[in-house]
């Protein structure tokens, strides 16, 4: 993308975004990515970069947290690789180790994850472990970066001499303490280390009794440092053994360095594609704080924002605790260039910013803060005049040099440039620069290029009814309050409010009626119309916050009224069940009852000669004279209370089942079936089965 001028992206802050992208870096190559990156303007890689901090967002909010940790800059490493005769330490090689690992990690929790994360795991698809790495490091490096003892033979045989000598050496030296010790030759410390021997520290006026090496003597010289004469032959072979056990390892690591040259190109990839990772991943935090997410992506040169927030203004209002009015906002082809007017502190120039840096934002492939149907498209061209541009260095004045931007927008200005100007004309005769503006504003809009104009002439507000493409805006403001809204709405123009400020400044009244005087009549009444219109916009704004307010409250309390309903149908639905259950209980109880008593009256007709008893006992069973005595009492208390007057049932009615002479009420009809709720418990029934009924009581009243 090419920006006008070339300082366009740190005008709009975008310098700002990458120093809060480098605080979420862990790695230098993700760093460097920060500082060398570029504004895309090809649709499939700006695309492919939001998907991938897309998918890695995703991954924050997950509980499988992505296994990307290696952190170390291995330039220096990787650079040392490619130089023959190199030898890496032990550490270093080490940190190779770490990488291969990490990249075997990344690789692993990928296939774990199948094709949840397509973009991401596109990055390494091609990349494979090389186990060799790993064991040709392992195979002479230890985990805290030592050369292994088993590393060569040579190597061993020369530490386990080493050992011995060592051992032999302090056992030796302990011994020539003891004895200086019992002679009184010892000084108070009684020994040092002194050019890599070991001394023992000996009065100085016994240092010609002493036998050995003298290897040096205290400040005040009143103790002198003796390598003891038993000792010298045993520190002598330490010494030859230790420069012998440094040309070992010495060959060790530059044999493993060579090895593992032959795979530098692979760690330099594995290298780059964990700085790629902890670069998405660093995207992906920055968009988590301003609660960014990925829009939706044309190819054609447009801007649609919904709910829309100026990052670095979210952010430092939500650490202040307050509030940010979103922004609405449509560029396309229809509507191309917009004019915000209103008056001055009431958030234009935010406005245009804030449109200015999210498309920079998104065309850098980074997530912006707007509701994720917002619409961002492509453009090759950036042009940005915001602020003093006056110079000292070519003798231009502010109103000179605003003249030359204008020249380089209309100069290379097309359908594919987004331009952002801020108060258009500004700096001349209030005449001549509103006629300078309007030509300007007319020539950018017959180039088709997309924009935003913040002024106060009110020839540019009116432009929009007059020239195809160029639509207006205002900044809300209220009055009463003397305070900007802070919110841009869309399809009218604006009042700077020039007299309502200063009335409310309290400049004296016989001042503002005289300028109202001067200024032109017909200057002053639109400015008049467009007050009275903004005021009224704001009064139904607030009218409307407060209907979507009662409509949230009452959709709230109709969720709340349809949750018990649905609490109360599950608990008739489970005490429905219920009651069925226990009546298909009774039922097979009673039929594995019956079965047994039919056996046990077959036994007894092949046993007994009183055949009667038996036939009474079968009666018994067969026609249920207890159930029949049962039926008789609760026919007898129906009679009683209810009296039959039969007739068609109709939904209401009470009825009295045939058989066991229970009394409900009729709810519903199903042709032959029906629902008569008994208390409160419905009963799907055969209709067939029962009779209309009325009260005793309810009859007598009647009649």
């Amino acid at each position: 993308m090419q920006l006008y001028p070339a300082h366009a992206a740190e005008v709009l802050e975008f310098n700002k975004i990458c120093d809060l992208l480098l605080l979420k870096c862990r790695t230098d190559a993700a760093r460097e990515r920060v500082a060398n990156i570029r504004f895309h303007t090809t649709l499939a890689h700006m695309e492919r970069e939001l998907l991938q901090a897309n998918e890695f967002k995703t991954i924050l909010n997950g509980s499988d947290s992505f296994p990307n940790d290696f952190t170390r800059n291995l330039r220096k490493e990787l650079m040392l690789l490619s130089i023959t005769g190199s030898v890496l330490s032990g550490e270093q090689l080490l940190a190779f180790r770490q990488l291969a690992l990490n990249v075997r990690s990344i690789l692993e929790w990928f296939k774990k994850h199948n094709d949840l994360f397509p973009q991401l795991r596109e990055l390494s698809a091609k990349v494979t472990y090389e186990k060799k790495i790993s064991d040709i490091i392992t195979a002479v490096i230890d985990d805290s970066g030592i050369v292994r003892d088993n590393a060569s033979k040579e190597l061993m045989s020369i530490r386990s001499e080493l050992g011995k000598v060592r051992h032999e050496t302090r056992r030796t030296f302990e011994g020539v303490l003891r004895r200086l010790n019992k002679q009184g030759y010892l000084a108070d410390i009684s020994e040092s280390f002194l050019n890599g021997r070991r001394t023992a520290a000996i009065l100085a006026e016994y240092k010609r009794v002493v036998k050995g090496i003298l290897h040096g003597e205290s400040d005040s010289q009143k103790t002198v440092f003796v390598e003891p004469e038993e000792t010298i032959d045993l520190n002598n072979e330490i010494f030859t053994l230790e420069r012998a056990e440094v040309r070992e390892i010495h060959r060790i690591l530059m044999q493993a360095t060579k090895d593992l040259a032959e795979f530098a190109p692979l760690l330099e990839i594995y290298y780059h594609l964990c700085g790629i990772y902890d670069y998405i991943r660093a995207k992906a935090l920055l968009a988590e704080d301003m609660n960014a997410n990925m829009p939706r992506l044309s190819p054609h040169p447009m801007v649609q924002l919904i709910k829309a927030y100026h990052p670095l203004l979210l952010l430092q209002h939500k650490q202040n605790n307050k509030p940010t009015i979103p922004l609405n906002l449509t560029l396309d082809r229809h509507q191309r260039i917009l004019i915000i007017s209103g008056p001055n502190a009431g958030g234009k120039t935010v406005s245009m910013k804030t449109v200015g840096l999210l498309q920079l934002m998104a065309q850098a492939g980074l997530l912006i803060p707007a509701d994720e149907n917002s619409e961002i498209g492509i453009f090759r061209q950036l042009m940005v005049q915001i602020g003093d541009t006056q110079s000292i260095e070519h003798e231009l004045s502010t109103y000179s040099a605003h003249l030359q931007d204008m020249k380089h927008f209309m100069d290379f200005a097309n359908g594919k440039t987004l331009f952002f100007i801020d108060e258009l004309g500004s700096g001349s005769d209030p005449n001549l620069g509103g006629a300078f503006a309007e030509a300007i504003v007319e020539d950018l809009a017959g180039k088709n290029a997309l924009g935003i104009i913040t002024t106060h002439y009110l020839n540019l507000k009116v432009m929009a009814g007059k020239v195809r493409g160029i639509f207006n805006g205002a900044m809300a403001f209220d009055e009463e309050k003397l305070e900007p809204l802070y919110k841009l709405s869309i399809g009218k123009p604006g009042s700077s409010y020039t007299f309502a400020i200063a009335q409310r400044s309290g400049l004296p009244a016989a001042v503002i009626e005289r300028a109202k005087e001067l200024t032109q009549r017909e200057h002053f009444k639109l400015d008049k119309m467009l007050h009275q219109t903004e005021q009224q916009s704001v009064k139904l704004t607030d009218k409307e916050k407060e209907l979507n307010k009662l409509l949230k409250e009452n959709e709230k309390l109709k969720k709340n009224f349809e949750e018990l309903t649905d609490k109360e149908k599950l608990r008739q639905q489970r005490e429905t069940l219920q009651l069925q259950n226990q009546i298909k209980k009774e039922e097979l109880d009673y039929l594995r009852d019956t079965e047994r008593k039919f056996k046990q009256i077959i036994q007894d007709w092949k046993k007994t000669e009183n055949k009667q008893d038996v036939i009474d006992a079968a009666e018994n069973v067969l026609f249920k004279k207890k159930q029949l005595q049962t039926n008789a009492a609760a026919a007898r208390k129906a009679d009683k209370n209810y009296e039959v007057i039969g007739g068609n049932p109709q939904i209401g009615n009470l009825v009295r089942n045939k058989e066991n002479h229970q009394v409900g009420t009729l709810s519903e009809l199903r042709d032959k079936r029906a629902i008569v709720k008994i208390g409160n418990m419905p009963f799907n029934v055969n209709i067939d089965e029962w009779i209309v009924v009325v009260p005793r009581s309810l009859k007598g009243k009647t009649e």
